[in-house]
């Protein structure tokens, strides 16, 4: 009989040749695992993204219809912005139409009566005076036509204040925009207060020439300085009426508003091409009560505003200053409190 041994020798190299089989088994069955946990994480990534990028899109048109709507906005502040401007000039603009439409009726009444007046003379058949009759009429015809053109500049004016910007520039005349709205906007606040009263000066440097902006947007920054600079002098000229102790300028104080423009040369070095041929300067200035230090640096903020309730919108500087920026300017302001604020505006000259 054999050995036990013997006997099991055969069952070790069974298992020792099925060690392999297992071995690959095993391997194999790992790398379905592997595969299936990276199928998994590749699904579960996909998911995500398609999720982010839901999300993505979904907050992309957030933001666009958030954009629209701010675009929106901002077009219906302008609007109110320039019809709240328009507003300020109305009293002006109706003063300013009156005189030429007072001369235009004048002359038209005198006109009727010299016309009577030369039909007597023909009846006569007094040749001379009948012609001296009709030059008279013709020189009043002259002056009728020359007040109505002047009602109907300034009633452009008014429709061009009030129109969008057409957005392409064109050569203007500072000075003669800058005399314009001056005028409007000190009868516009006569019109309103008619205890106001206040000394302009205007000293426009002839040089500067024509300047390529865009004249109804210009034109409402220079109005808006203006007209704050009224409504300084105007709160000054109150306080002290109404004040018992001494302000500064005391009982001999004169509201002033002072506009000037100057052609300034390039500066030393330059600042780029848009000030190849120097610049232009505004400068609005008045001796009102100053703005105080700690709101100066507030003023150019939209909605910012010191003036009451419903007598300012806050986006006037705002806006101005954008307009300014847009032109490839600046505006700066200095004031010292009791005693005024200039306001000037750097335009690149043409």
């Amino acid at each position: 009989m054999k050995p036990p041994e013997y006997k099991k020798k055969p069952n070790l190299k069974r298992k020792n040749s099925s060690a392999p089989t297992r071995l690959k088994t095993y391997a194999f069955l790992i790398g379905i695992l592997i595969l299936s946990i990276l199928a998994l994480l590749q699904y579960r990534n996909n998911r995500q993204k398609s999720t982010i990028n839901n999300q993505l899109r979904n907050q992309k048109k957030d933001l666009e219809n958030t954009l629209h709507t701010l675009q929106l906005t901002q077009k219906q502040l302008i609007q109110s912005e320039k019809m709240a401007s328009l507003g300020e000039l109305t009293a002006g603009i109706a003063h300013e139409i009156q005189n030429p439409l007072n001369f235009v009726n004048n002359f038209s009444e005198v006109n009727t009566e010299l016309i009577d007046e030369m039909n007597h003379e023909i009846d006569k058949g007094n040749l001379p005076e009948v012609k001296s009759i009709a030059k008279d009429i013709q020189e009043n015809q002259n002056k009728i036509t020359e007040h109505g053109k002047r009602a109907d500049v300034i009633v452009k004016g008014m429709l061009q204040h009030s129109r969008s910007s057409s957005g392409v520039k064109e050569p203007t005349n500072i000075n003669a925009l800058a005399d314009e709205y001056l005028r409007l906007a000190y009868h516009g606040l006569r019109a309103k207060d008619k205890s106001f009263n206040a000394t302009m000066k205007t000293n426009y440097d002839p040089s500067i020439g024509l300047v390529n902006v865009l004249p109804q947007d210009i034109g409402r920054v220079i109005l808006n300085l203006i007209t704050n600079a009224f409504y300084a002098v105007s709160e000054k000229a109150k306080m002290i009426s109404q004040t018992p102790y001494p302000l500064e300028g005391g009982p001999d104080y004169q509201p002033t508003v002072t506009i000037m423009t100057k052609h300034q040369l390039p500066l030393p070095g330059g600042r780029g091409s848009d000030g190849a041929n120097g610049f232009v300067e505004i400068s609005v200035s008045d001796n009102g009560p100053g703005i105080p230090a700690h709101i100066l640096d507030k003023i150019f903020q939209p909605f910012f505003t010191t003036k009451p309730t419903g007598q300012g919108t806050g986006l006037g500087l705002s806006l101005s200053y954008d307009i300014v920026k847009s032109h490839g300017g600046e505006i700066k302001v200095t004031t010292k409190e009791g005693e005024g604020t200039e306001f000037i505006i750097q335009l690149p000259a043409s």
